[in-house]
């Protein structure tokens, strides 16, 4: 599949894997909590940020490298942790690390990710992050975070902002979350695409790569992939916990889910070396601020003693220059890539790095800035209030 001369931005890949996903499998990705609002401001709060851009600079030769924990990357890309991602395409995770890897990019695995912690180290890519769904089953908990650390994952990524499942009100319409059996119109809709079919029947099925026994034999079972992780969540999740992963795990540990300087302290004291200002991607609290807007107020919390990063929301080549302007060491993409691979498999998360790495590059140059580490929020020009 061409997917080069088919698609030109991310958002045509969106429309791509619509067209190619099962209209609950698409929704399940593209999806947010209750009414949505999160997830549109999480894109409409980046295009509210202009650039102030510079003339008559030298940018023959431009560099959008990074370094992320000490390592050099060689774009400011992440891809975020994402669950079960084989309901677009099977080992959608282990594509994407390959395809991270031939970009200089990153990876952060997901708990709940489809393919393995040791699956996903096999494939070499580096930097690689363990993100870490606190779990009710702790004995379960810190196995995980042994294998990652006996695997060679560089760093810890705890989840703080998933105490409950959320509302999402296109799952419950699909019946996602509801125990029953497929409908007619269900029915058809997945077999009426049928690449995604085939791929599906051919294998292998989506499942948690992680939890070896949790396999969907048939579509209708993914109802009950779903439930399972909603029951494992642990709502008791506190600062001690912190305390004690970080004495745990030996390595840089990051905290994926905060949106409040009020956090920022405290976590510090523990010894947290970074952050992942991220709302889930809208996925959790709905009228929860974006994550661009309050990316500068974590980072002056911060005051250089913890790395920063962003999700939620990025969509352009631009959105990345913006969240490293205002002090992100890189971005992580979730939905992105995943539009990617459900357009077109490992090619299309190819595809997702090249669009993402050229329009850094053209927006480096347009704003008179060679090198991504000569940004700085002179580079914009910030709203001055909320609408």
């Amino acid at each position: 599949m061409n997917v080069s001369a088919k698609f030109v931005n991310i958002e045509d890949l969106r429309r791509a894997a619509r067209r190619a996903m099962p209209k609950v499998m698409f929704d399940f990705v593209d999806g947010g909590a209750n009414g949505e609002w999160t997830q549109r401001r999480n894109q409409s709060e980046f295009e509210r940020i202009l650039f102030d851009p510079r003339v008559l600079v030298d940018v023959s030769r431009r560099d959008q490298s990074t370094t992320v924990f000490g390592q050099k990357v060689d774009t400011p890309i992440i891809i975020a942790p994402t669950g079960l991602t084989s309901i677009a395409w099977p080992n959608a995770e282990l594509l994407a690390a390959r395809a991270a890897r031939r970009a200089g990019a990153g990876l952060a695995l997901s708990t709940y990710a489809s393919n393995s912690i040791e699956e996903i180290a096999g494939t070499g890519v580096t930097p690689r992050w363990f993100q870490l769904y606190v779990s009710t089953n702790r004995r379960w908990t810190h196995e995980l975070i042994d294998r990652a650390q006996a695997s060679g994952y560089q760093a810890l990524a705890i989840t703080v902002d998933t105490q409950v499942p959320s509302m999402r009100e296109r799952n419950v319409r699909n019946g996602y979350r509801a125990r029953r059996r497929l409908t007619l119109g269900t029915a058809i809709d997945f077999a009426s695409r049928v690449g995604w079919l085939y791929r599906f029947l051919k294998g292998p099925r989506p499942a948690y790569g992680n939890m070896e026994s949790i396999r969907a034999s048939t579509a209708g079972q993914f109802v009950a992939l779903g439930d399972r992780v909603s029951r494992d969540l642990d709502p008791s999740l506190s600062w001690q916990d912190i305390a004690d992963f970080r004495t745990r795990w030996q390595g840089p540990l990051l905290l994926k889910g905060v949106v409040s300087t009020r956090d920022v302290a405290r976590a510090l004291d523990l010894g947290v070396d970074g952050f992942i200002v991220s709302n889930h991607g809208g996925r959790q609290l709905d009228y929860a601020p974006s994550s661009i807007e309050v990316l500068p107020e974590i980072v002056d919390a911060c005051g250089g003693r913890a790395e920063v990063f962003l999700d939620s929301g990025v969509r352009r080549g631009s959105d990345v220059v913006k969240a490293i302007a205002l002090g992100a060491r890189a971005v992580l993409i979730g939905r992105a890539y995943v539009y990617g691979v459900g357009a077109g498999g490992e090619a299309g998360v190819d595809h997702v790095f090249r669009i993402l790495r050229d329009e850094i590059d053209k927006c480096l140059a347009l704003i008179g800035v060679p090198c991504l580490s000569q940004l700085g929020r002179e580079h914009l020009r910030l709203p001055t209030c909320g609408p």
